[in-house]
């Protein structure tokens, strides 16, 4: 493939940077942020093409894949973690992997993002197949475990996209759907876990959200199917159910430990 523009690891458009004081530290790297949500913006296009055409796969019982390498992964796992109590849904419909496996979520595994091969065997552990999708997510666009992964699944005829800091990257050519957000160079040049991680992070948030909203997990702006795992959440439903229909509190509570959720609650008492 033709040379592509790496734009990550250009220098930072700051310089001395241990010359400088605290807050001008904080205003600097603020002031990068904000370069963010613009970029990500200009995806949307993308991120609307993958969510469309994963959400029938979902429906008919495929599953949600991440996969990166370092803070890639993170990311994916952290997206991935949060949808069984937010939503309700079961942990094995959008699942995280990262290079080096659940070790390496704490502590960096030496060379593991540097194997082409590992992601695919992992995935092909958790039974892939065509009703599924795999996001590839690598900010530099290079990254042999992802981009090992994202071909092998586009060979098998899975659903791929590949969530890229660096336009014309390798895994933007590999991915069926390329979802490139060039937020420009780091404060500290490289670091990617700062602006491209926060860009992936807000995509992620995206393509969860909106598949879950698509899919029913929310009436109206609420998560009706949330896990009630703590007080607060349990509190939560019961306010939830309150407001929907107008009882008192002590009566919401009683509703929603009789009904073990809000929906189901909804349901039994919206007759």
């Amino acid at each position: 493939m033709p040379d592509f523009e790496k734009i990550t690891e250009h220098p930072s458009l700051y310089d001395h940077l241990e010359q400088m004081g605290v807050s001008s530290i904080l205003q600097a790297i603020n002031q990068e942020d904000r370069k963010v949500a613009a970029a990500v913006g200009a995806a949307i296009p993308a991120i609307t093409r993958l969510v469309e055409s994963m959400e029938p796969r979902f429906l008919s019982g495929g599953r949600l894949f991440y996969i990166g390498a370092g803070t890639s992964g993170r990311l994916g796992i952290l997206d991935a973690s949060e949808i069984p109590p937010t939503y309700g849904m079961p942990h094995d419909r959008v699942i995280g992997l990262i290079a080096g496996g659940d070790q390496a979520i704490r502590k960096a595994v030496e060379h593991a993002e540097d194997d082409p091969a590992q992601a695919w065997v992992t995935l092909q552990g958790h039974g892939i197949g065509p009703l599924d999708t795999l996001v590839g997510i690598a900010a530099s666009g290079t990254t042999p475990y992802v981009l090992g992964g994202i071909r092998k699944a586009r060979e098998a005829g899975i659903l791929t996209a590949g969530l890229t800091n660096n336009p014309g990257s390798p895994l933007a050519v590999a991915a069926e759907i390329p979802i490139e957000v060039p937020v420009g160079p780091e404060f500290v040049t490289g670091s990617t876990r700062m602006k491209s991680g926060t860009a992936q992070k807000l995509v992620l948030n995206m393509i969860s959200t909106a598949l879950m909203i698509r899919i029913g997990r929310v009436q109206g702006n609420k998560m009706v199917h949330m896990q009630l795992s703590n007080d607060k959440l349990i509190d939560r439903g019961t306010r939830y159910l309150m407001e929907h229909l107008g009882l008192s509190y002590a009566e919401a509570g009683a509703a929603l430990r009789r009904y073990g959720s809000v929906q189901k609650a909804l349901e039994a008492l919206q007759q």
